[in-house]
């Protein structure tokens, strides 16, 4: 693709898209025009100090008609959530969208997402959802997979131990801080995840199989002691320790398994085991082809990255990095929404620092 200067305006400036912004700023291939900041008092600050980087001369603003007016070449969607009818909003006026927002297919949001196809029709835009769980951990299962002439299962195992990670806010929803006996309890995991079956969807169509249908398996595991956290304590009996696998099924075999294994603390029962943080990919085949990813500070900043807001900010920039990287594609691809089966291959164009 050549080098070309796309014109971004980047949606919210939580922690993704503080990242986000940072990333925009500093890559010659993207100029930021926007940025929506959905709080009053986040209105009219530069963006740059917004999100604690110089000033970048771009002014946040919750006003959305002036945003659009911009017209820009894509949003860099961050929210936690996807708001349907703000994404109308913004395809139907012809702008297109790359999002980390619990987004990849679609198919789990039903009639909205046909919402969202006629969106994309309408204003002749593209929407695109990644991320790096799922996403980025997805498009390294489907490229490891071409290296086999067979493919018996494709397993995604992601495992972290959240302890420090302070978000009851999106922890909740999934089961944490439940009573182990609550009778609520059995559906929150797989409806808290439920954009894995998404991912689990993703890379069935990256096969070219159908699937016959898509289940989630999960369990849970409670703290025996009070379990207290920065903003928020786990009593003992209620969860704090989440598993959910979600699996693409063929006449009743799993042929695709995308899991999470999340826990907190030390006195979990039963006791899970967490072998360091990050992903195992395994293609079962001919050859079968395993994979480790996690992730460090560069060699440069490590003596610097003491702190766990350092290392939470990698995460951060994992996630935020893999819509922006998919950029040209998804402004060149026909109008719709697309996945990584229908874009070429991302490239990391405009990331190697000058001398």
């Amino acid at each position: 693709m050549p080098n070309t200067s796309y014109r971004v305006v980047q949606w919210t400036s939580g922690n993704v898209g503080k990242s986000s912004v940072a990333a925009i700023a500093k890559n010659p291939n993207y100029e930021l025009v926007g940025l929506y900041a959905w709080s009053g008092d986040k209105a009219g600050q530069d963006a740059g100090a917004l999100v604690g980087i110089e000033p970048l001369g771009v002014k946040a603003t919750n006003d959305v008609d002036a945003l659009l007016a911009l017209k820009p070449d894509v949003v860099v969607y961050n929210p936690m959530w996807i708001d349907v009818d703000e994404l109308v909003r913004i395809l139907s006026a012809g702008i297109n969208v790359v999002s980390s927002a619990s987004f990849i297919t679609g198919h789990n949001l039903a009639a909205d997402r046909d919402r969202l196809e006629k969106a994309c029709k309408a204003g002749g835009a593209t929407l695109f959802g990644s991320g790096v769980s799922p996403g980025f951990a997805e498009l390294l299962a489907i490229v490891a997979a071409t290296a086999c002439d067979r493919v018996d299962k494709i397993t995604i195992a992601e495992s972290a131990d959240t302890t420090l990670y302070d978000s009851p806010d999106t922890e909740r929803p999934v089961g944490f801080g439940t009573a182990i006996d609550d009778p609520g309890l059995a559906p929150m995991a797989a409806n808290g995840t439920a954009v894995f079956a998404e991912a689990v969807q993703l890379v069935a169509d990256s096969l070219g199989v159908e699937l016959d249908e898509i289940k989630c398996v999960a369990e849970y595991a409670q703290t025996t002691e009070d379990l207290v956290m920065a903003s928020w304590t786990i009593p003992a009996g209620h969860v704090a320790g989440v598993f959910a696998s979600w699996q693409g099924l063929v006449d009743g075999r799993a042929i695709i398994e995308i899991s999470v294994r999340w826990k907190k603390g030390q006195t979990l029962e039963p006791d899970w085991e967490i072998d360091g943080d990050g992903w195992k990919i395994t293609i079962d085949g001919r050859p079968t082809v395993n994979m480790s990813v996690g992730f460090l500070p560069p060699q440069d900043m490590i003596e610097q990255a003491k702190t766990i807001e350092d290392f939470f900010e990698l995460g951060h920039i994992m996630t935020a990095m893999p819509p922006i990287h998919a950029i040209p594609a998804v402004v060149a691809a026909a109008p719709g929404i697309a996945t990584y089966n229908d874009l070429p291959l991302p490239q990391a164009r405009g990331v190697v620092p000058a001398n």
